[in-house]
């Protein structure tokens, strides 16, 4: 019976105003074909009007130089809002004060700070010499350079290094309380995930607000490590769905956009109206999944006009 009153419903997708906020992450390019990739990736994208895009930051400042310069050319050439992500991983405090004000000289008003992943290979992270400690400490740092706007990360399932759920929706609320604007949440896989941390996260008290990190699927092997790296639950029924699709990639971007678009339409039922998207540097998939929910071009006039 349920089977047959989805054959009767509407289409999942009908009728959705495109009320949603969204926002992208890149990851700065190591050669001049990725960067032209990249760039073909914002340039796809850009007519959705996003809040901002984001650009992410190597363990202990490998990507520095890449970021700042990928960072600065979309302050520079775009009409999006850029954000630049900052982590305290070997980093003096004066060296991240000489980063950000490198940052607010190229336009950028906007921070994703980060405690970072050590370098190291016991992945133990250390406090480097007069460097931040913490994400938290980062954030009240930043705070007293320039008035940034800041994001921090959140996560549903837990850090893989915290002692507890409730102690790490704990550090999340001393991140928001040191001037964190919202949380980005890391990726998941299955909307109820969310929906308990949402409700966790408002029964400690927490207001600002936390938008879901969505992670379509491109390659299931990486995401399977990725996955395991930080601590996210793969459901079997999706593993099922993209078994024997390694040969074929065409197919395996259609399942899947269809996963991805699904779960953020029962996110968007669920109240949500902000997604801020892990593109991988690829805008097919993210470009596919805001047209389902309702996103559509935004023409110069009308973005001159908002």
């Amino acid at each position: 019976m349920q089977e047959a009153s989805r054959a009767l419903a509407d289409p999942l997708f009908a009728g959705l105003p495109g009320d949603c906020e969204i926002s992208f992450e890149f990851f700065p390019p190591k050669t001049e074909k990725m960067e032209e990739q990249l760039w073909d990736s914002v340039v796809t994208l850009a007519p959705l009007a996003p809040r901002f895009v984001s650009v992410t930051y190597g363990a202990g400042g490998s990507t520095r130089e890449r970021t700042h310069s990928t960072v600065a050319r979309i302050a520079r050439e775009t009409s999006i809002p850029a954000a630049a992500h900052l982590t305290c991983v070997e980093a003096t405090k004066s060296e991240i004060a000489e980063v950000a004000h490198a940052y607010w000289e190229a336009g950028v008003r906007h921070i994703v700070a980060l405690r970072g992943d050590s370098p190291t290979a016991d992945g133990r992270f250390t406090p480097y010499p007069d460097g931040y400690a913490s994400a938290a400490e980062l954030v009240e740092g930043l705070q007293k350079i320039h008035p940034f706007e800041i994001s921090v990360s959140a996560y549903p399932e837990t850090h893989p290094e915290a002692a507890s759920a409730a102690t790490d929706i704990d550090f999340l609320k001393r991140k928001l309380d040191a001037g964190a604007s919202r949380a980005i949440t890391q990726f998941f896989f299955e909307p109820e995930t969310f929906f308990r941390f949402r409700d966790a996260v408002a029964a400690a008290g927490i207001t600002a607000e936390i938008v879901p990190g969505i992670m379509p699927v491109s390659n299931f092997a990486a995401i399977t490590r990725m996955s395991n790296m930080t601590g996210t639950a793969i459901p079997a029924w999706m593993a099922h769905l993209f078994e024997g699709l390694d040969d074929h990639p065409p197919a395996r971007q259609l399942v899947a956009a269809t996963i991805a678009a699904e779960m953020c339409r029962r996110l968007y039922a669920g109240g949500v109206r902000d997604f801020h998207f892990y593109t991988l540097n690829r805008a097919e998939l993210s470009y596919a999944i805001c047209h389902l929910l309702g996103k559509r071009p935004v023409s110069a006039a009308q973005e001159k006009a908002a």
